[in-house]
């Protein structure tokens, strides 16, 4: 009740064990907790958190006049402080502040860590990415247009912002704009603005992603989707740097940059007509490839140790270490999806890591990340209806199994269908039942 009332939001536990059961799902950064309980007592409690989270979650003990040489021991051991019960609820208040004011001055030191950190993700230890970095030293201060290319999640984005805030442009706005998600009609308003009624549903006036710019980088990721017409009209604007909003006939001047990416072979979409040559030699003039992570095996290890520090941060979970046989699957595994599928795998198994461990058996089965990711992150040919209907059913069958111990007549229960049926769809996709 004195917690609430002072507008701090609670959880309680009726034992440790329930606590510690609810620190695995959820993060609180305070625990306060009496010393002397059933089953597990205060101080093992609080030699479990320490062991699993660390400095990350912070101990409050609460105990009466007879044990507080105890409570001034578990200090010792990692608490942040103690309350004696009969004392003003102030005093229990007061130490919660300084939890408080201490959480926020480490969330800021993390905050500029992190900001440095990301030079982490801008250095290299590959010769091909080195040469890379040192290219986009040069060319940042140029006003030349620049083209990304690389797969999907390889880091153009990350290439493109490393460009504009080197450049003189670093302190004006850069924003980021996908062409896949938009269709044509959109994605001209999105760039150029519209005037009010210019089209249905053009309620009011709205400036354009060119003239929000503003003498900064815009970034048209996936530009090799952009359709013929929408090429048309900004090869027009990057030639004369003014354009027209939708619905109107005034020319407006605009002071940006362009920086455009993709993961299409765009040579050869010129040769099938799809997309304009005048219009890509003017997007092009320097142009940056970026390798695959698995052609730079070199970084993995940096990359791995940087998404840790970073998730363990995110969620709380101090990770103490690797096991062995998932850092040689996570050193050895291909990324189809490059550093996007390394970085969202390891996110994963962070999230889903016991003890302060991190292993690949507690996330999905490891074929799910290699069915899914090779056969979709590495293929720019979207599947029809039909396959991508049997990769579904195969992934969903697969995890309905693991879930229920790969028992055919549980699962088969479970997804409410015969186990004759579920039968014939394991044999159907040639799904191996006998891993536990």
């Amino acid at each position: 009740m004195l917690l609430c009332g002072k507008g701090y939001e609670i959880v309680t536990a009726a034992s440790a064990k329930e606590a510690l059961e609810i620190l695995e799902h959820e993060y609180f950064p305070l625990v306060i907790t009496d010393i002397l309980m059933p089953g597990i007592d205060g101080i093992e409690f609080l030699k479990q958190i320490k062991s699993i989270y660390n400095n990350t979650i912070e101990v409050i003990m609460v105990t009466g006049y007879g044990s507080i040489e105890t409570a001034v021991q578990t200090m010792k051991m990692g608490a942040f402080g103690y309350f004696i019960k009969s004392h003003d609820p102030e005093e229990l208040v007061l130490e919660i502040k300084k939890v408080e004011k201490m959480m926020e001055l480490t969330c800021m030191n993390i905050h500029n860590e992190s900001q440095s950190n990301k030079d982490a993700l801008l250095g290299s230890k590959n010769k091909e990415m080195h040469e890379l970095w040192e290219l986009v030293q040069q060319v940042a201060a140029s006003k030349a247009s620049i083209l990304i290319m690389g797969e999907s999640g390889v880091g153009k984005e990350i290439v493109a912002q490393r460009l504009h805030q080197i450049s003189g442009r670093g302190k004006r706005p850069f924003i980021p704009l996908n062409c896949q998600h938009y269709p044509e009609n959109l994605i001209e308003s999105e760039l150029f603005g519209h005037e009010k009624g210019a089209f249905t549903g053009a309620l009011s006036k709205r400036v354009g992603k060119l003239e929000e710019t503003n003498g900064g980088t815009i970034f048209l990721d996936e530009i090799g989707d952009m359709d013929l017409g929408t090429q048309v009209k900004l090869l027009r604007v990057l030639e004369s740097r003014q354009i027209e909003r939708i619905g109107s006939n005034k020319l407006i001047n605009v002071d940006f940059r362009l920086i455009s990416a993709t993961n299409k072979n765009v040579y050869e979409k010129v040769k099938e007509g799809t997309f304009r040559e005048d219009f890509l030699y003017r997007i092009n003039t320097i142009e940056i490839h970026i390798p695959p992570l698995r052609k730079r095996r070199e970084d993995l290890e940096d990359f791995i140790e940087f998404f840790l520090q970073r998730f363990s941060r995110e969620t709380g979970k101090s990770i103490l270490e690797i096991e062995p046989r998932t850092k040689e699957f996570l050193l050895n595994y291909d990324y189809p999806g490059n550093v996007r599928e390394l970085k969202n795998m390891i996110e994963r198994l962070v999230i889903l890591s016991n003890n302060g461990v991190l292993q690949i058996n507690q996330s999905e089965q490891i074929e799910i990340f290699e069915e899914n990711l090779s056969s979709s992150s590495s293929q720019d040919e979207l599947l029809s209806y039909k396959e991508a209907k049997q990769e579904f059913e195969k992934k969903y069958i697969k995890e309905a199994l693991f879930t229920c111990g790969n028992n055919i007549t549980k699962t088969a229960e479970r997804m409410g269908m015969s186990r004759r049926q579920l039968f014939n769809k394991i044999v159907e996709y040639k799904i191996d039942t006998s891993e536990k």
